[in-house]
């Protein structure tokens, strides 16, 4: 969190990294923003995006970097003197697909903007993914309260074992609890856990396995547990949202919604401003 005294005010930069697994996913987040030249703004807030094929690391342009801009809603702010304002700076990536690249894009990603001296307050995991019926029907909204590596372990004659059965590693990261309700509530997404796979569920089988496997399962994704260790080694707050494309289970590209998903997380973050906006990183 930046704090920048202005005018009398104390202006709070709250800077947001959301990390996509592909440009569309990217794009879908972007157009929910009204799009004021090489800026995305809503009220109190200014979204930058990064040009197409962008690499982690990369810098875009906030309203703070440019003189004589800022961010909207400055002017209503100013008009309360003394008043304390409050700007979100959402930088966007297209992280690449499956936990290991996006473990290792988000990690470039947060390690140049602390280097630089600009450290992401928060991680957002955001795309379409495969929701568990009857929990996550086709275009609705999963927020994660628990990210999970569905398949981190090992098979034994008894099933399988998560490595933490094993003694070491984690296969669950928590977002903060306060954001996880303000999102669901700003949103009217449903939670329950989110589960990491690196390859996409394409049977009955494997997907009442996994449903036994861990009963609170409402979305399968392939980038959520990567961001969020990439977060966790940083110390950095993660947060994960799934918009529904298709049923987890058998694969019936007949069945996909992608276009359906793509505009409900575009939906969704249109509605997330008041949850950004009032969260604080120390608020769990």
């Amino acid at each position: 969190m930046v704090l920048q005294a202005e005018e009398g005010l104390i202006t709070t930069s709250a800077r947001i990294l959301v990390a996509t697994a592909v440009p569309a996913e990217r794009d879908a987040v972007a157009r929910a923003f009204p799009d004021q030249g090489d800026e995305v703004r809503l009220p109190g807030a200014v979204l930058c995006r990064t040009a197409p094929g962008a690499g982690p690391g990369r810098t875009t342009t906030t309203a703070d970097d440019v003189p004589g801009r800022t961010t909207a809603g400055a002017g209503a702010s100013r008009a309360a003197a003394g008043a304390a304002r409050a700007a979100v700076v959402i930088d966007l990536l297209a992280a690449g697909v499956g936990p290991a690249r996006a473990a290792a894009s988000t990690a470039a990603a947060l390690t140049a903007a602390a280097l630089a001296g600009a450290p992401y307050d928060l991680v957002v995991s955001a795309g379409i993914g495969g929701g568990f019926t009857p929990g996550a029907p086709l275009g609705s909204l999963v927020v994660a309260d628990a990210i999970t590596a569905a398949d981190l372990g090992a098979e034994t004659a008894d099933g399988f074992l998560p490595v933490t059965d094993l003694g070491f590693g984690t296969v669950t990261h928590r977002p903060p609890e306060s954001l996880v309700r303000g999102v669901a509530e700003a949103t009217g997404a449903r939670t329950g856990t989110v589960l990491t796979v690196s390859t996409v569920t394409g049977t009955a089988a494997r997907a009442a396995a996994l449903r036994a496997r861990h009963p609170r399962a409402l979305a399968e994704g392939m980038e959520g547990f990567g961001v969020a260790e990439a977060a966790d080694a940083q110390g950095v707050p993660v947060l994960e949202i799934r918009a529904i494309s298709n049923p987890v289970g058998p694969r019936d590209r007949a069945a996909w919604r992608i276009g359906d998903a793509l505009a409900a997380l575009t939906a969704a973050f249109g509605k997330l401003a008041p949850a950004l906006e009032s969260w604080e990183p120390y608020d769990q």
